[in-house]
């Protein structure tokens, strides 16, 4: 949907493909849970803080918020308030 001139309107096909680049915090959720799934990252390892991984992946704390929040709804980490972010135990799944 296009607004231009205060007027609400849908743009016409172009036929020219949008990119197609992955979003930053899906870049950085699929990279961590290579990881682990590699074994690179074992069970009970901390993750780095959110702000040194935004400092490693150059992005906005918020960037690599939503990365974890991926990660925990795909049940490869787990939050412990005060502790930190650790790689889940995933022995019984």
């Amino acid at each position: 949907m296009l607004v231009q001139g205060g007027m609400i309107g849908y743009a016409e096909p172009t036929g020219v493909p949008m990119p197609t680049a992955e979003a930053p915090y899906r870049r950085i959720a699929n990279e961590i849970a290579a990881k682990i799934k590699s074994g690179e990252l074992k069970p009970g390892d901390k993750l780095p803080s959110t702000r040194e991984l935004a400092e490693a992946y150059d992005v906005h704390m918020n960037t690599v918020s939503r990365a974890l929040s991926l990660l925990h709804d795909r049940e490869l980490i787990t939050g412990q308030p005060g502790r930190g972010t650790y790689v889940a135990d995933r022995s019984d799944q």
